[in-house]
């Protein structure tokens, strides 16, 4: 009897942390997208390759998208860092955000980067 107890807990073990594993990874693109309202305003990382970057002197502003393989995703970055140039391979964090919601579907998802690693080629 004391084995199909123990079985039966390290098997319900298994499946929370299985659950959990789940939650904890980092979405993709096209998950974010999709879910919108469960990501709003919670911090992500998202690991891609650059498809266009633009920014303007002495604006603190610069804009760049990530390609994931799933979908692509604008990113704004604040303040000093570098923009990463087109075909970079990057790894960003930062807090999801929209402009507007109309009609029940974001306007502007964009991901405000609080982190950025540019990967070496």
């Amino acid at each position: 009897m004391k084995t199909v107890i123990r079985a039966a807990a390290a098997f319900s073990l298994a499946i929370v942390l299985s659950a959990c594993a789940g939650v904890l990874r980092n979405p993709d693109i096209a998950d974010v997208r999709r879910n919108a309202g469960h990501y709003a305003d919670h911090t992500v990382t998202l690991d891609g390759t650059v498809t266009t970057s633009w920014g303007l002197p002495l604006v603190p502003f610069r804009f760049y998208k990530v390609d994931d393989g799933t979908g692509e995703m604008t990113v704004l970055s604040r303040g000093g860092s570098r923009t990463p140039v087109k075909g970079s391979h990057v790894k960003v964090k930062g807090v999801v955000k929209d402009v507007a919601v109309f009609n029940g579907a974001p306007l502007g998802l964009h991901l405000e980067e609080r982190d950025l690693d540019i990967k070496r080629n």
